[in-house]
């Protein structure tokens, strides 16, 4: 299956209200499943946005790479997968949208984030421990 190449994936089901009037997902849905799945991610691993916020600490997205490859219509399942890497201070998750009918590519995505803690831009190293395993992969 598609998703065994990835450290992370979350299936989903498109609702009616993300069509748009060609009855296709509309395009700035798919940033909100990316982002939905980051979230999941961060989570399952035990890092929680709300918490971080409260101690000063706010990973933003400072750029998104999004290519379109296929549309989502209603009712579709999807699974949204996720690999990671470390460049520098960003965090670049490499996100990809199937459609489960077929494992058919719908979305390629590239989303860096840099992390701010009390308005100072920082390394993010509170995702170091979170992220410890899948950043010793990589070396």
């Amino acid at each position: 299956m598609v998703k065994d190449k990835y450290i992370y994936s979350l299936e989903m089901a498109v609702r009616d209200y993300e069509l748009d009037f060609q009855c296709v997902v509309h395009n700035s849905n798919y940033q909100r499943y990316l982002e939905h799945a980051r979230h999941a991610f961060l989570e399952e691993h035990g890092g929680s946005m709300t918490a971080m916020h409260a101690a000063g600490v706010d990973p933003m997205v400072s750029k998104i790479t999004i290519e379109y490859k296929s549309p989502l219509r209603g009712g579709d399942k999807f699974v949204v997968c996720i690999n990671m890497k470390r460049e520098g201070a960003k965090l670049v998750f490499l996100q990809d949208i199937y459609n489960l009918a077929g494992d058919k590519l719908v979305v390629k995505a590239r989303v860096e984030i840099v992390c701010v803690k009390d308005g100072r831009l920082t390394r993010g190293e509170m995702f170091d421990e979170v992220f410890k395993d899948f950043f010793s992969n990589q070396e």
